[in-house]
């Protein structure tokens, strides 16, 4: 497997290494989204503060090369929310994850990172992609369904279980496909 980029772009987002210089920024979006996260994110559902923010960006910064973190700007540029590409799920594979500013939903923002994750993953060597999300978050499960992920499993969940969870996590996963001399993503290349 090769190295992912520092930077990424998809249809209106860029995705960017998380830097030292990003925590006051980071703090201050899950600030500002902490009562949408919490009932999903565990790490977000007992608050978050501004050495959370920097542990995290030093974390992303000693599993960079294994796991790939990004922060996540729109046009602004804003920092919008983050996104993962996690090799959790073992060699040859990636499980992607994302969240967004509650004030930026709607806009293809999470869509376009996504994708923007699965095709780099691809292009640095996995042959599959995951995201897990749990039952009752739809939004999330609308994601990978419309970039042409399939379902492959339903489980408990892996992680602490948090308020607005239904307990049942939803596997979606995307496998490589080559054709030819490049490699194609099957709905990547959809409206965003």
């Amino acid at each position: 497997m090769y190295t992912a980029s520092d930077e990424l772009s998809r249809g209106p987002v860029v995705l960017r290494r998380w830097r030292r210089v990003d925590a006051g920024d980071l703090y201050r979006a899950v600030s500002e989204s902490i009562e949408h996260l919490a009932p999903w994110m565990a790490w977000a559902a007992h608050g978050y503060s501004t050495a959370d923010a920097v542990a995290y960006i030093a974390r992303t910064e000693e599993v960079w090369g294994t796991d790939y973190d990004y922060a996540i700007v729109a046009p602004g540029p804003a920092l919008v929310g983050s996104c993962s590409m996690m090799s959790r799920i073992g060699p040859g594979g990636f499980e992607i994850g994302y969240w967004l500013h509650p004030a930026h939903l709607g806009l293809g923002y999470a869509t376009a990172a996504a994708a923007a994750l699965t095709s780099e993953a691809f292009r640095i060597g996995a042959d599959r992609v995951e995201i897990v999300h749990d039952l009752a978050n739809v939004a999330s499960g609308a994601i990978p369904r419309r970039l042409g992920f399939r379902e492959v499993d339903r489980r408990a969940p892996q992680e602490e279980r948090t308020a607005g969870e239904a307990g049942v996590d939803v596997v979606w996963r995307l496998c490589a496909s080559r054709s030819g001399d490049g490699m194609t993503v099957p709905g990547m290349n959809s409206h965003l």
